[in-house]
């Protein structure tokens, strides 16, 4: 009995930060700004994850609360840690762009997040880092462009465009202008200025 009682306290607990979460996003919609965060915050300080990024976006957009990136980054990094891709993503470019003092420990915490992002589907995290591994101090040709592929798979304009840049000077890849050219015509197709002008 207790143990069934356990659990439909827990049931009942998820439910309420779900109802609260969803109200929560239509408040938002309907621009009734400080309610949606209020909600947000109550479903989130209940362990909800999607409440805890939502929260999160509030903190760094100032929408129902002051703008507060220190605040942001907590919410998302609670929320990454329960694996909310987007999440994952949004704090490890918070501690990416925020440098640091114990800077290696941060990065490589960054890092981890972006590759779970990047695996579970986030097009942003694939294309960061396609970037990233491309242009870091000791570039890791092979991985970048695994990640560059990814995002022009899920529609990324710019990624399509570097990969275009990859096969025209042989980055990770051999050299193959033919197939250059192919990555910078989609890219120029999907509204990319980078492409069109490396098409001319």
């Amino acid at each position: 009995l207790e143990e069934a009682a356990f659990q439909l306290q827990q049931i009942f607990r998820i439910d309420i930060s779900i109802a609260l979460n969803i109200l929560g996003i239509e408040s938002m919609r309907a621009g009734h700004y400080r309610i949606a965060y209020t909600c947000f915050k109550l479903a989130a300080d209940r362990g909800y994850s999607k409440a805890q990024f939502n929260v999160g976006l509030c903190y760094e957009h100032g929408r129902g609360t002051e703008k507060d990136l220190e605040k942001a980054a907590f919410y998302y990094y609670r929320a990454a840690s329960s694996c909310h891709p987007m999440a994952q993503y949004r704090y490890a470019r918070y501690l990416l762009c925020h440098r640091p003092e114990n800077e290696w420990d941060r990065h490589q915490k960054a890092v981890t997040f972006l590759e779970q992002a990047a695996m579970a589907g986030v097009t942003e995290a694939q294309a960061y880092l396609g970037v990233f591994y491309m242009r870091g101090l000791q570039p890791k040709e092979k991985r970048g462009l695994k990640y560059l592929l990814l995002a022009a798979k899920n529609g990324d304009a710019q990624s399509r465009y570097h990969l275009g840049v990859c096969y025209e000077k042989g980055l990770g890849v051999q050299q193959n202008v033919a197939e250059a050219m192919r990555h910078y015509r989609q890219s120029a197709a999907a509204g990319n200025r980078n492409a069109r002008e490396r098409l001319r």
